[in-house]
């Protein structure tokens, strides 16, 4: 009798907790040189967690947000999900742990959101920095159909991040979660997300974005939301390409970008998870080991890979050595 592989179990934990571990192992080499971090934990880069708890960053603090957000909300709905997202951002932004050099556009826009301007007024237009997908797992672990999944992810992404291409890279980010969880293979997503940031180039959810794309000074909504698609489909291109040379063992983000802006967070951590499909914690320790955003690439490489494999994927010990394990484990039991 052939044997039956068994399913992963824990799929939207092992995303959650993946994607913490990561932060936590980018956490100390984020802006170290890529010679620097190897002379500091070798070759392989750093794979073990450090510190009791592990620390992360503003990048698991901020999906947390974003998860809670979601957890609590009466429905999934953009007048029910947007007050909540915006008190949960306010309320991180003034936290005494929010210590971690966080992002200046999640900043200015928080203080803007607190005074109660409009999001559409109060978010960074000219933006499409990675915090916005570095936090946008949540929305690609529920049960949601993909126009609901595209409409929050780009909603979370707009309080803080106005550019189209922050609102795209966040949805994609969101849906490689999505088709990751549902069964699909990591070597698959390239084609897939290139086929759907082809599908969506000029739908603008008006519903969940009302006006945003005025502050951009462009004729249509279409006309903006397209600027973002393109320039994913140009960055999942070079991913594209990078996949097909072997792997020269540097710094990955000589062929996606550095990662301070959404596509490249997500593409950057795309190329991780696909390398390093069979071995979760080498995907880690990759997307640590680079001259760019090291803990967001890393913390989106273990949300990837955590969503195709669960729990298992990760050592035992870690998931008690975790900072807010307890907020981890809730929200990952809610979706599992």
């Amino acid at each position: 009798m052939a044997a039956v592989t068994p399913t992963p179990a824990l799929r939207a934990s092992g995303s959650l907790f993946g994607l913490a571990y990561g932060d936590a192992l980018g956490k100390p080499t984020e802006f170290l040189t890529v010679a620097e971090i190897e002379h500091r934990y070798g070759p392989a880069g750093p794979r073990e967690l450090t510190g009791e708890p592990a620390l992360v960053t503003d990048d698991t603090q901020m999906a947390l947000a974003v998860g809670w957000a979601l957890h609590e909300s009466p429905s999934l709905h953009p007048e029910a999900v947007e007050p909540l997202l915006r008190e949960r951002f306010v309320a991180w932004s003034v936290s005494p742990d929010n210590n971690r050099a966080p992002g200046m556009t999640c900043l200015r826009a928080c203080a803007e959101l607190g005074r109660g301007l409009r999001w559409q007024e109060a978010t960074v237009a000219g933006s499409k920095g990675c915090g916005a997908t570095m936090r946008v797992t949540p929305v690609g672990l529920l049960d949601v159909d993909l126009d609901t999944l595209a409409g929050l992810a780009q909603l979370q992404a707009g309080l803080t991040h106005g550019h189209p291409t922050g609102l795209a890279a966040s949805e994609l980010t969101a849906y490689a979660v999505y088709v990751l969880r549902d069964g699909a293979a990591l070597a698959e997503l390239p084609v897939l997300l290139t086929e759907r940031a082809r599908s969506q180039r000029r739908v603008y959810r008006e519903e969940w974005l009302g006006d945003l794309w005025q502050r951009a000074g462009v004729g249509t909504p279409q006309e903006f939301i397209a600027q973002g698609w393109d320039e994913c489909l140009a960055v999942l291109g070079r991913l594209t390409t990078a996949l097909g040379e072997p792997d020269d063992g540097g710094d990955p983000c000589r062929a996606t970008g550095e990662g301070w802006v959404a596509e490249e967070a997500l593409a950057t951590a795309l190329l991780c998870a696909v390398r390093h499909a069979d071995d979760p914690v080498a995907a880690l320790a990759r997307g640590a080991t680079t001259a760019g955003d090291s803990d967001s690439i890393a913390a989106l490489a273990g949300a990837f890979v955590g969503a195709v494999a669960g729990m298992s994927a990760w050592p035992s010990g870690w998931a008690d050595r975790i900072e807010y394990a307890d907020h981890l484990a809730t929200l990952g039991a809610a979706w599992d």
